[in-house]
């Protein structure tokens, strides 16, 4: 049955939370990254939702919705998502989640084990003892000219001027993510990206990942130096039953190996 594109704000709590519905297939709730909108990720939501019906959602603090008093945690971001799914009417999907969102997404699967199919962890990390991503709390407290000198190696290690000239599709990303560091913010989207990186530096599930009995996909960028690759190896030896691919690419990985998008969404089609 084909189920509609639509948007819709509902609570969470404290806060008012936009989503927005796309595609037909398999049920999908999907984490965003770090400072991400639905509409700043909306090319990764589109590439799942070509053959899946993905639920995608401003997070507190970001785009259409809401910014409530903090401090925010990792279980508020996931509180989030599993309200989500009341809303929908949806007792269980398959969840993934990219960056700070695969983060959210580990939270969500140790505390709501019972409401997921399958799970796919992006570039991401388990925090304590598993490793952490990189500080992005410390990069955002710098001026905006050094902050745009660090991005693209952060990004991709290979991401010199001299490899950036020479492939222009990387190029492009480095571009894009530099508009998002320049653009002018708000006084409240400032409050909620600072509140969300804040919740970012305390997650940690690496005690609880035994938890997740669920088939989960874990996918790690080979040059990221945001989410290094070590980082999901550590998540794929905690988690009982799960699989990890490494991709020719680095935080944006399923941007630059064409074959990470097919295999994440095959295994979403319940491909082993």
């Amino acid at each position: 049955m084909q189920e509609k594109v639509y948007g819709r704000t509902f609570s969470s709590g404290n806060c008012s939370i936009y989503y927005e519905v796309q595609g037909d297939g398999p049920r999908v709730l999907f984490f965003n990254g770090s400072g991400l909108t639905l509409e700043s990720s909306s090319m990764l939501i589109a590439a799942l939702a070509r053959t899946c019906c993905v639920a995608a959602h401003d997070q507190r603090g970001l785009g259409k919705s809401g910014v409530p008093e903090g401090p925010y945690s990792m279980s508020d971001y996931a509180a989030d998502g599993a309200a989500l799914l009341d809303d929908l009417g949806w007792t269980t999907c398959s969840v993934a989640g990219f960056s700070f969102g695969g983060m959210v997404a580990q939270e969500f699967a140790v505390t709501f084990p019972e409401r997921i199919r399958r799970l796919v962890l992006m570039c991401t990390s388990a925090g304590g003892l598993l490793g952490a991503s990189y500080s992005l709390h410390e990069l955002v407290s710098l001026p905006v000219q050094e902050r745009l000198r660090r991005m693209p190696l952060l990004t991709d290690s290979r991401f010199t001027e001299e490899w950036l000239a020479g492939h222009p599709a990387d190029a492009t990303l480095v571009a894009e993510a530099a508009q998002r560091i320049t653009a002018q913010k708000s006084t409240n989207q400032l409050k909620g990206e600072r509140m969300q990186l804040e919740a970012r530096k305390h997650h940690d599930v690496c005690a609880r990942l035994s938890r997740i009995a669920c088939p989960t996909f874990i996918a790690a960028g080979r040059y990221d130096n945001l989410a290094p690759e070590a980082n999901s190896a550590a998540i794929a030896v905690h988690i009982p039953n799960a699989r990890l691919r490494v991709y020719e690419g680095g935080h944006l990985f399923f941007a630059q190996d064409e074959n990470a998008m097919r295999e994440i969404v095959a295994f979403l089609h319940g491909a082993p």
